[in-house]
């Protein structure tokens, strides 16, 4: 491996040229006063960060539904030639290729080709592996999507010798591996799992996995620049840590062979926000359709979790909770690239950061751009609430209602409608009654009760309130005691 110099002379950003910013979407989202501020806030630090740390370049997307609203890139895509990083710059996407495999299991699913719950051994009759206990059971192919299926973490030293085995190496490797753990027991990450699955995949479309991703996701999305395992023009040049003397190692392409399900995806900004977009289309129709909504919201739904859930794991993707958000997307590291996205569904924002070095954090970054961009474009992108007007009259509804399985009160507030059950001890376990209009309001409340987002209205009677009705129950009203 090469070493480069990037010494640091000359002001904060000397050597450290931007490249020119992508056209933004023309869009009411990417024109708002506020993203375009948050843009500037994040550039002003993303640019300290490059400089200060000697990072030598940094490609940036965010992503709100259908569109790329905002994407550029920073500091070099190659410090001897001194090309400018851009957003259509490529990166090897290292664990990002673990989604593409996922998704190609979904969509093989939606066509009854294979269950989830069916044994690996059932399409690769060659999958065999001593077990790590006495009755471990077979590994199921969601065991495989879910890192739960006790594997060993990789296949050999690659990440060490930098040379990835064939799949038929893979093949003789298994009738002498031991799995790590039994299946089903807990989480282990595990890049020899997702090669299995992509092996799942050629068996049961009869395409090569490389083949299958690029017809069926890569082309419908109109992903043009992804490719799987190939040395192409526009591939960023990757770069080891920094050492203490200031010079990076230049990484040469390396093959991943027969992990590529697991690791052998390149793709840049443009392309990756198509993928992006395409986690927000639950729950619609036309467009680049490449998974159902069931298929969608199955992969987004967490499967197993960290012991004090800060992370977890979905069908394919990495699921985290960062403060009271939860957030879907993946992160990968592949020698002299590392990558992550971040994308949260109910705002329909997802955010994208490529690097060309090990030692850049990725994962720190997309966290600061989805704080400060992210957090603007889905205010801005956010639908303008109707406000209902608070009616003066609807303080009639306060009071005591009596059902079968327990009472429930109306509190007037300060111009709001609260409803409290009054036997529960901590008396911030209400909901709010949110006004729709036409004597109607939505239950709204912290914990998920089956009344949440349920309709609820009053029955009235000659001019008096008989009944409040939340969903398709009722408490009748109770009088109080004449003075």
């Amino acid at each position: 491996m090469a070493l480069v110099s990037a010494p640091l002379t000359g002001g904060p950003l000397a050597g450290r040229p931007l490249a020119a910013q992508a056209p933004a979407a023309s869009s009411g989202v990417a024109a708002d006063p506020d993203v375009l501020g948050a843009e500037r806030l994040f550039s002003a630090w993303l640019e300290g960060q490059i400089a200060y740390r000697g990072l030598p370049g940094i490609a940036v997307g965010v992503v709100s539904d259908q569109q790329l609203v905002w994407s550029k890139g920073f500091g070099l895509a190659d410090l001897t030639a001194r090309r400018p990083m851009s957003p259509s710059t490529l990166f090897r996407m290292a664990s990002h290729s673990k989604l593409f495999t996922a998704t190609a299991i979904m969509q093989l699913r939606e066509q009854g080709k294979l269950r989830l719950d069916e044994p690996v051994a059932k399409y690769l009759p060659w999958f065999t592996l001593r077990p790590a206990g006495s009755d471990d059971g077979e590994v199921t192919i969601e065991e495989l999507l879910t890192h739960a299926s006790g594997l060993p973490r990789e296949a050999g030293d690659h990440w060490s010798s930098n040379q990835f085995p064939t799949g038929e190496e893979i093949k003789r490797l298994m009738a002498d591996r031991q799995a790590a753990l039994p299946p089903a027991t807990r989480w282990k990450y595990s890049n020899l799992a997702y090669t299995i699955a992509g092996m799942v995949v050629e068996a049961v479309s009869g395409e090569r996995w490389s083949d299958y991703v690029q017809r069926h996701i890569f082309d419908p999305l109109g992903m043009a620049g992804s490719s799987v395992d190939q040395n192409v023009p526009g591939l960023t040049v990757g770069y080891g840590r920094r050492m203490p003397d200031g010079t990076r190692a230049v990484i040469p392409f390396i093959d991943a062979r027969g992990m590529a399900a697991a690791t052998g995806v390149s793709s840049n900004v443009d392309d990756m926000a198509k993928f992006v977009s395409a986690q927000f289309r639950a729950g619609k129709t036309g467009g680049s359709q490449i998974l159902s909504t069931a298929s969608l919201r199955l992969m987004h739904r967490v499967r197993s979790v960290e012991e004090d859930w800060t992370y977890g794991t979905g069908v394919g993707f990495w699921i985290s909770r960062i403060k009271d958000r939860t957030y879907v997307g993946h992160g990968g590291g592949y020698l002299g690239n590392t990558t992550q996205t971040l994308i949260q569904l109910d705002d329909r924002v997802g955010v994208i950061v490529l690097t060309n070095t090990n030692d850049s954090d990725p994962s720190a970054i997309a966290r600061q751009l989805m704080a400060t961009v992210g957090a603007a474009v889905a205010k801005a992108a956010a639908p303008k609430p109707v406000v209902v007007a608070w009616d003066p009259a609807w303080t009639r509804f306060a009071g005591l209602y009596r059902g079968a399985w327990g009472d429930q009160q109306v509190v007037v507030t300060k111009e709001k409608l609260v409803l409290i059950d009054p036997t529960e001890p901590n008396v911030d376990d209400q909901g709010t009654l949110e006004p729709l209009g036409g004597g109607r309001f939505r239950y709204l409340a912290k914990s998920g009760g089956g009344e949440v987002g349920e309709v609820v209205r009053f029955a009235e009677e000659n001019g008096k309130v008989t009944r409040l009705i939340v969903g398709d129950g009722y408490y009748a009203r109770v009088e109080p005691p004449a003075n």
